[in-house]
């Protein structure tokens, strides 16, 4: 089942493109749901260039033969079946992570793997969720949710198995790290921020972005789902790059230094343990660190491990087509786990 979301619609025309069929992976589109439309299923499958079409043309995607439909996604995901939900719904920084949160669930307590583009339910919930999904055997994958399509939770948890994470630091946002690169090479806020916006790398209120909201979800699914801990957005303290200024951009590189936005995770003991410090602000980093050039749009995140030590993963953080590309491979890895359980 497939949400027709923003990011639920490029996989589905990925997977009528036939582009998970070069991994071996056989899929079929039974389900899917938007907020207009409701529920629409179709245990033979649905036609997907026609509910593409609806979606492009205004119309339901309810408007099928022989499917059958129901007014929510919840009350569709319960009255049916499927091997995997993909959870794309855009669920708002509240307190309770819904839509989506309520879909994830019901799929997990049914043992049905999830696959999930969707931030606040799992920056929220992210700890209770893994372990519902270890308990019913189920999958539960979200690695478009921090760096896109750069893939980082699957390394940090299942290629760093046996390893005791200690502190995590990382550059989260895109935009964010545009615009401060951009001040770096000399334009005003306002002037790399209206670039961004052009690029739609912004959008028209970029509160999100630039006031850390966003990076805060990111450092508590790393919380989450790397360390173990659950935290609550109260518990990170969280500055914007709104407020910088020429004068600090010029001292610090007066320094050789570069400001950051920076997005930091510290326990008292190894592996989620004891207190907690979790910070997202604006930072000088010195020349000889690795996060200091990270440029652009790219993401980064230093994972430091006992006996590893620092790992660093970067690449793009931004992107329709990089999110969807997250979902897919994590879509194309529960295909083949399921081919072969």
């Amino acid at each position: 089942m497939v949400g027709a979301g923003t990011v639920g619609q490029w996989l589905l025309r990925a997977i009528d493109s036939g582009l998970a069929a070069r991994y071996d992976v056989d899929l079929r589109v039974v389900g899917t749901a938007n907020a207009r439309d409701g529920f629409v299923y179709d245990e033979g499958g649905l036609d997907i260039p026609r509910t593409l079409g609806s979606l492009s043309e205004g119309m339901s995607i309810a408007d099928q033969p022989g499917a059958r439909a129901w007014p929510s996604a919840l009350e569709g995901l319960r009255a049916t079946d499927a091997d995997v939900l993909v959870e794309a719904t855009g669920s708002p920084a509240t307190d309770d992570g819904e839509p989506g949160l309520s879909h994830i669930r019901e799929a997990l307590e049914r043992s049905i793997p999830v696959v999930t583009s969707n931030k606040w339910p799992i920056a929220l919930h992210g700890v209770e969720l893994a372990r519902l999904a270890r308990s019913r055997r189920a999958a539960l994958r979200a690695e478009s949710t921090v760096m896109s399509g750069t893939p980082v939770l699957r390394a940090l948890t299942e290629g760093l198995a046996g390893a005791t994470p200690i502190a995590l630091r990382g550059i989260l946002n895109a935009t964010a790290n545009f615009v401060l690169s951009r001040m770096n090479s000399g334009d005003s806020y306002e002037a790399a921020l209206a670039e961004a916006q052009r690029a739609g790398l912004a959008e028209r209120d970029p509160g999100a972005d630039v006031d850390g909201p966003d990076s805060v979800a990111k450092l508590m699914i790393l919380s989450g789902l790397v360390f173990g801990r659950q935290l609550r957005p109260a518990e990170v303290v969280c500055r914007g790059i709104t407020g910088i200024s020429r004068a600090e951009i010029e001292v610090a590189a007066s320094r050789g230094a570069r400001i950051r936005h920076l997005a930091t995770l510290a326990f008292a003991e190894p592996g989620g343990v004891g207190e907690v410090t979790a910070r997202v602000e604006p930072s000088p980093l010195p020349g000889d660190d690795p996060l200091a050039h990270v440029e652009g749009t790219t993401n980064a995140v230093v994972c430091r491990a006992r006996p590893v030590g620092d790992v660093t993963i970067s690449g793009p953080g931004a992107g329709l087509e990089l999110a969807g590309q997250g979902v897919l491979g994590d879509l194309i890895d529960v295909a083949r786990s399921l081919a072969t359980s």
